[in-house]
């Protein structure tokens, strides 16, 4: 019987974090996707000259390092750096963003609520109040009852859908501009107060499309005789006794020294037959938010100029509303816009006309005979759910695998919530993880 093909490293995954992990491997590697392409969400689709990502993915490079690298796969003038415009549509006006630092428009019964209410959490604040453990409390004392009520509740309600009521604050502290007092009353009688958050400018590739860069790494690769790239072939299984995997294109197992995963920490854990009851219970204590989108090609340019827009009230069908053309105008033909529309329905019928009326009021669409075509699109794994069981269960599932010698990292792979730099970054990090592993030494 002839020996399974062995690979130091093997690397699940061919989005952001598993691509990075590749191509900073110091040696023999084997890239395994499940899909005919690269990117993972970083991908795009196209069609009669119109480009749709998977939803707003825009980059926002703060590591010098990882700057470098993407830049390097573009040559001068594939990359353009965007500022950021950005608003929530509430109670009928547009707002800049964030709401919270920018009241002023909205009705004034509101503004004095929003006031009201963040000046009294400030209070209970200074009096030490205790530390709040969900997103809902984290809303209320932070920024107090009336945004929390106009704001963070019904656009959180729309997005996070059944799970609100049990999120934890703990994803919160990078990704929400949290405004100083003099910036909340700035806003609120008229003083713009733009650019605050993680996120005031992005790059986007000229030629329109996120999967640009997956697909420059993959040609990157491409060039390496050392690295082996498998399309189209799922994971059957993880022997973590044996070290090796077998997949299901292939008749022979693949042996390995080091395994990092960037597929979803539950789905990693289902193909691991060896895994013991409190892991296996532990990645069924997971959870993850799907949902719908819909990508939308409109024969005429959009009214508005922003880039993306937040919607928080109930009553209109969609959580937020981006136009890719905006951003990158190649992305749709000369005359034409590109949009994209997060449903707040999960399943059953989607109101078209109810769509299309809902954009003509946000300013994203000038009448609903401009729409080309429509394609409905499903994120299955689109955000990781941070509630009470969220951190245990974590902890639990990557402490094991790590003493199983496989490494689970990324957005879904280590089941957290992030950009796509820092998939870069984790990538980068799983392959110095895996070269000591391989020297025999401990990963820092």
């Amino acid at each position: 019987m002839s020996s399974p093909p062995r690979t130091p490293l093997v690397v699940l995954g061919a989005g952001l974090t598993g691509l990075s992990a590749a191509w900073h491997a110091r040696g023999p590697v084997l890239l395994v996707e499940r899909e005919a392409r690269v990117g993972g969400h970083a991908r795009s689709y196209r069609r009669d000259g119109f480009t749709f990502d998977v939803t707003g993915h825009w980059l926002h490079l703060r590591d010098p390092s990882i700057k470098a690298l993407v830049e390097g796969l573009f040559k001068p003038g594939e990359l353009a750096t965007v500022a950021r415009r950005t608003c929530i549509h509430s109670h009928g006006v547009q707002l800049p963003y964030p709401f919270q630092a920018n009241l002023h428009g909205l009705p004034l019964e509101v503004v004095q609520e929003c006031l009201v209410g963040y000046v009294a959490a400030r209070e209970r604040a200074a009096k030490g109040a205790p530390e709040p453990q969900t997103f809902v409390g984290f809303a209320e004392a932070r920024f107090g009852a009336g945004i929390a009520k106009h704001f963070f509740v019904p656009y959180n309600r729309k997005l996070w859908g059944e799970h609100l009521e049990r999120l934890t604050a703990d994803w919160v502290s990078r990704y929400i501009p949290i405004p100083d007092t003099a910036q909340v009353i700035g806003g609120a009688i008229g003083l713009s107060q733009e650019g605050l958050g993680y996120n005031a400018s992005f790059l986007v590739p000229t030629a329109g499309g996120i999967d640009a860069v997956p697909e420059r790494m993959r040609a990157g690769l491409a060039s390496r005789p050392e690295v082996e790239l498998r399309l189209g072939s799922d994971i059957d299984e993880v022997d973590v006794v044996g070290r090796r995997i077998k997949l299901g294109a292939e008749a022979d197992w693949r042996s390995y020294d080091a395994l990092v995963s960037s597929i979803p920490l539950p789905e990693l854990v289902r193909r691991i037959p060896a895994a013991p009851a409190e892991i296996r219970d532990a990645a069924g204590a997971l959870r993850h938010v799907r949902w719908r989108y819909l990508d939308i090609a409109v024969g005429a340019p959009a009214p508005c100029d922003y880039h993306w827009v937040y919607v928080p009230e109930p009553r209109l069908p969609f959580f937020r509303v981006g136009v890719y053309s905006n951003a990158a105008p190649r992305m749709a033909p000369a005359g034409c816009s590109g949009l994209y529309v997060e449903l707040n329905e999960r399943t059953g019928p989607i109101d078209l006309a109810g769509v299309y009326a809902g954009l003509v009021e946000v300013g994203a669409l000038r009448a609903a005979e401009d729409v080309r075509f429509v394609e409905v699109r499903v994120v299955e794994h689109a955000y990781v759910v941070f509630d009470a069981a969220y951190a245990a269960a974590r902890a639990t599932i990557l402490t094991w695998l790590e003493g199983q010698g496989i490494h689970s990292c990324g957005r879904y792979g280590g089941w957290i919530y992030n950009s796509m730099e820092d998939c870069l970054l984790a990538g980068r990090a799983a392959s110095e993880w895996a070269a000591a592993r391989l020297a025999g030494q401990e990963p820092r």
